[in-house]
């Protein structure tokens, strides 16, 4: 089996993240500032890019059913595999309903969710403030959410390539040269020793 992620499954992982570290910080933001045709903005710019989550994640699971990730490297114990297996279920989970509580806040305030600018949306619930206001908690309950697993998810890849010295982080980051293995790196030697 294939052990590096496609091109393509590198490329909407990374778009994913950016769209998360834009979307986090400009959401904890824009949330104290006083109305303001600058907050409504903010507010639209938020939207766009939970849509945008919303779009990569349906593209990265169609994806993901024609391509099969690659495996865990080997030689890692059980319960981190069960850990990183239900790291990414969990990620996953809230790609889709941290947008997804967003744009039902938005729809039950009152305020449309037109993306980019150009494309309504449709309304998921009519309008009603306490609706609203129970999708606004939920809604800041799965971002700091996201935000902890996120963290948990960057440590975890650092500690794969700076401590364990594997090759996780290396096959989401094209331009690191894998390592040479073990076995490699004493042919190699060899190879060297010989001229």
């Amino acid at each position: 089996m294939e052990q590096a992620y496609t091109r393509t499954a590198v490329l909407l992982h990374w778009l994913s993240a950016l769209a998360i570290f834009c979307a986090f910080p400009l959401g904890v933001y824009m949330h104290e500032l006083q109305l303001s045709p600058r907050k409504l903005q903010l507010y639209s710019y938020h939207k766009w890019i939970g849509i945008t989550v919303l779009l990569l994640l349906a593209i990265r699971l169609l994806w993901r059913l024609r391509h099969r990730p690659p495996p865990l490297l080997p030689g890692m114990p059980r319960w981190q595999e069960l850990a990183a297996q239900g790291m990414h279920y969990l990620l996953y989970l809230l790609l889709l309903a941290v947008p997804l509580t967003g744009w039902l806040m938005s729809s039950a305030m009152g305020f449309p969710v037109v993306w980019l600018g150009v494309i309504p949306l449709p309304d998921l619930v009519g309008k009603d403030k306490l609706l609203g206001d129970t999708f606004k908690e939920i809604h800041e309950t799965l971002n700091y959410t996201l935000l902890v697993l996120v963290l948990i998810h960057i440590a975890a890849a650092i500690k794969h390539h700076l401590i364990e010295c594997d090759d996780t982080l290396r096959r989401m980051l094209p331009f690191l040269k894998p390592r040479l293995r073990a076995g490699a790196k004493t042919n190699v030697s060899r190879q060297s020793a010989s001229r």
